[in-house]
């Protein structure tokens, strides 16, 4: 199974949450693979820069370097997002451009999103989501 990393679990194996480190230990073990999306590489990035968090900064460096990241890198990402946000605003249930970018770079490849934003997640059909902080 392959796995796509959202900004708020980047964040919990940062802070250090045994949980969330030990499920990411366990899929890589039983040889998963877990990437980082683009948009929350940035997210994490500029707030780590901003703060001035140089060990954490290196930490999620080398995070990167292990995990790899998903990038939003073929016009069928931005096909997908389009026809996401078209079904979320026709249902009068918009979730963030951001979240829909994420969603649909990891919907395409089949792939698997940890996020613990599970109730805007869950809006976008077809999503496989699991939530590693429950």
């Amino acid at each position: 199974m392959t796995y796509v990393l959202d900004t708020n679990i980047i964040t919990a194996i940062l802070k250090g949450n045994d949980q969330v480190i030990k499920k990411a230990q366990k899929v890589i073990i039983e040889g998963g693979d877990i990437f980082i999306n683009g948009i929350s590489y940035y997210e994490i990035k500029r707030g780590l820069l901003a703060v001035n968090a140089t060990a954490k900064l290196k930490t999620f460096d080398l995070l990167c370097k292990e995990f790899g990241l998903i990038l939003l890198d073929t016009q069928s990402v931005f096909d997908e997002a389009a026809a996401i946000y078209a079904a979320l605003k026709q249902k009068g249930n918009l979730i963030g451009d951001a979240d829909i970018l994420i969603a649909s770079a990891t919907k395409i490849r089949n792939y698997t999103l940890v996020s613990d934003n599970t109730r805007h997640f869950e809006r976008v059909e077809g999503l496989r989501f699991e939530n590693w902080l429950k």
